[in-house]
């Protein structure tokens, strides 16, 4: 059985998301204890509970009586990783990003084509948007030989979400294979999205994107931005993507969701800011992108190297479970991180 204490390292919910994909992946029983123990609400949330059951569904597993605020589970996975149709609401605007995230690796091993369709939300603090999902990672993953399709039906936001998302991911026909990203290259393109959610007659999303190019405009990049005014959502709402793309291929971004007090012009700052600190730091991967290519990286057959813009704890807590749960080796020298991956294949019944 692997054990997990969820109050170490960060502590956050990744801890969950990251071990109920790496248990379903293996096959093994998975007891996690002390669940996001330093948090204002400590245990499960229920974006947190979604993950598990549905890890649990494409696995086939079990997973014992666990309710939202539940600070201990044990989660017995199936033998098969099944493909298919599946839907999942979350019932609250949690993260379906992170949710899409914890179950894209199982699903590029599942024994079929997986269709998924997730409910709830797609813009908040403290998780990657849907457009960073979709046009930072994905992109890279693809590199890695993951096959994966994104589609937005319906934007959602804090705090009624609804905000709806399809994925469909392909098995891998045998292994992830390793990225080598160490050298960025300059910035070749610059773009982004700034979407405005009933909000045309404030101008929200024109004010974005016009603050953005301003404060770009002494870097003489010429950033591409895409005006989305919706009507779908269910409720007014507001986020700013950006993208640079360099001439070796690196794909780094940054984002912002809007929220009640923050001016458009604030979130254009923000997000210009972290973009312009990222790509002068000389990364291939932005801050949030580190992060998540640690558990393809420690996946895929060979050594994978990309340099980040700095050491975070988040990092650090999913290189710590990387490790424990797979032997993957990892180094971290300055802002080189090198993961040494295992190699993993399908299970096979």
């Amino acid at each position: 059985m692997i054990e997990i204490d969820g109050s170490a390292h960060s502590g956050s919910g990744t801890i969950l998301r990251y071990s109920a994909a790496l248990a379903s992946l293996l096959g093994e029983p998975l007891h996690l204890y002390n669940i996001r123990a330093r948090r204002e609400k400590p245990g499960l949330r229920p974006q947190h509970l979604q993950a598990l059951e549905a890890c649990r569904d494409l696995s086939g597993g079990k997973l014992e009586e666990t309710r939202v605020g539940s600070r201990e589970i044990f989660y017995s996975p199936g033998s098969i990783l099944k493909g298919g149709d599946y839907h999942w609401d979350m019932g609250t605007a949690g993260s379906t990003t992170m949710l899409a995230y914890t179950l894209l690796p199982v699903a590029l091993f599942a024994d079929a084509p997986s269709r998924l369709s997730l409910v709830g939300g797609l813009f908040q603090d403290f998780a990657p948007s849907f457009f960073h999902f979709q046009r930072v990672l994905v992109p890279t993953l693809r590199k890695m030989g993951a096959r994966v399709e994104l589609e937005m039906v319906r934007p959602g936001y804090v705090p009624r979400g609804q905000g709806h998302i399809r994925m469909r991911v392909f098995p891998l026909a045998g292994l992830l294979s390793p990225l080598r990203m160490i050298d960025p290259g300059p910035v070749v393109r610059l773009e982004g999205i700034a979407l405005a959610s009933h909000l045309a007659r404030e101008r929200v999303a024109e004010r974005m994107a016009a603050r953005c190019r301003e404060l770009l405009e002494p870097e003489q990049w010429q950033a591409e931005i895409e005006i989305l005014e919706d009507r779908s959502s269910v409720q007014k709402g507001a986020a700013l993507f950006l993208r640079a793309e360099t001439e070796n291929g690196c794909f780094l971004g940054a984002d912002q969701a809007g929220k009640i007090g923050r001016r458009s012009e604030a979130i254009a700052d923000f997000v210009a800011a972290s973009l312009l600190e990222d790509v002068k730091t000389g990364a291939t991967a932005d801050r949030y992108l580190a992060d998540q290519l640690i558990l393809f990286a420690a996946l895929a057959r060979g050594r994978t190297g990309f340099s980040i813009p700095r050491p975070t704890e988040h990092l650090e807590s999913n290189l710590w479970l990387v490790e424990k749960i797979l032997g993957a080796k990892t180094f971290l020298e300055k802002n080189l991180l090198q993961v040494e991956g295992v190699g993993f294949r399908r299970r096979v019944s």
